[in-house]
């Protein structure tokens, strides 16, 4: 991100995207029908590296890594009790009481996914978004962080989903500890339950993963011209949160589409993402798809304070480190 990326920053052009700069628009391909998970899986992972490919090296970057993964562990741990809550509003039928108690429950589980698929989008992205730096011209700079925050956001999602789909089931209540929930569901509903809602999901998180690192980068990048200085930590801390609960807000919908698709389990009350949006608001109404948006965006903008916090800290302490190292290596040479 930013400077610590490795990378030079384009000049700050973002107000010219927002107002109309055409660029090309992607187009989604549908895959075709398959009767096993697996190999849906597959053939996803590798459209994935076909498309990514050209911009992600075999060897991910170690700081971009492991800064990624640190940020997310700690973004999770603090403030999982109001990610439960959020998950149990959207959950909820009318007329349905919320439980407050195990707020907590599943972040075990949950952290041992977290972990990896932070590690991994940060991985992807980094180096994704200094490629498509170059490539860009300069008044699409903006274009470039929305695709590469797709991009990796695309990468990560084969961690992230069933991750996802065991947290939600645990905090709704259906299971206990995440290896009986990883357990009964691949009995009960074979592989193809811990990628429940994989659709409504990228739905989700692709839109959210572009639109907040792009904020995010764009801010940055125009605070930093204003500054003309670099960005000290509280201030890459408070464009994190701004942007966090942006992206949180304009979201929302797509997240209760996601969470009920994911929660539904084998009682398969809805087909499908169309199914789902046309039965929440025949049944409970138009409001029912704003359900958590006040967790969703304390949550958000909360977490991304810390998480970009942590990430830009942990990338420049690394970068530093390294610096020495090779200094170090020069010196005995």
């Amino acid at each position: 991100m930013g400077a610590s990326g490795g990378g030079e920053d384009k000049p700050f052009n973002f107000l010219q995207i927002l107002c109309g700069t055409p660029h090309a628009s992607s187009s989604s391909s549908s895959s075709s029908p398959s009767p096993s998970p697996l190999l849906a899986v597959s053939r996803r992972w590798r459209g994935l590296t076909m498309c990514a490919g050209f911009f992600v090296p075999a060897r991910l970057p170690a700081e971009g890594v492991i800064a990624g993964g640190a940020a997310g562990v700690v973004v999770e741990t603090a403030l999982y009790p109001i990610d439960t809550i959020k998950t149990r509003l959207q959950a909820a039928r009318a007329g349905s009481q919320i439980q407050w108690k195990g707020l907590y429950s599943g972040l075990g589980g949950n952290l041992v996914g977290v972990l990896p698929a932070s590690a991994l989008f940060v991985g992807i992205y980094e180096p994704t978004k200094r490629k498509l730096l170059d490539m860009f011209p300069e008044n699409l700079s903006a274009v470039a962080h929305l695709t590469a925050g797709a991009v990796g956001g695309l990468g990560a999602s084969l961690i992230r989903v069933p991750t996802e789909v065991v947290k939600q089931r645990m905090q709704t209540g259906q299971f206990r500890t995440a290896p009986d929930a990883v357990r009964l569901i691949v009995a009960k509903e074979g592989f193809r339950g811990l990628f429940a809602g994989y659709g409504s999901f990228l739905l989700r998180d692709l839109p959210f993963d572009a639109i907040q690192f792009c904020i995010y980068e764009q801010l940055r990048i125009g605070y930093k011209l204003m500054a003309k200085r670099e960005l000290k930590d509280p201030e890459n801390a408070l464009i994190g949160a701004f942007a966090g609960a942006i992206t949180g807000a304009i979201t929302t919908p797509l997240d209760v589409l996601k969470t009920r698709l994911m929660i539904q389990g084998q009682t398969k009350q809805y087909s499908g993402i169309v199914s789902c949006a046309k039965t929440i608001l025949r049944e409970e109404g138009p409001g029912a798809f704003l359900k958590g948006i006040e967790p969703r965006v304390l949550w958000i903008g909360i977490g991304g304070s810390i998480f970009f916090g942590v990430l830009e800290k942990t990338k420049s302490v690394l970068a530093e480190r390294s610096s020495r190292k090779a200094a170090l290596a020069e010196k005995d040479e």
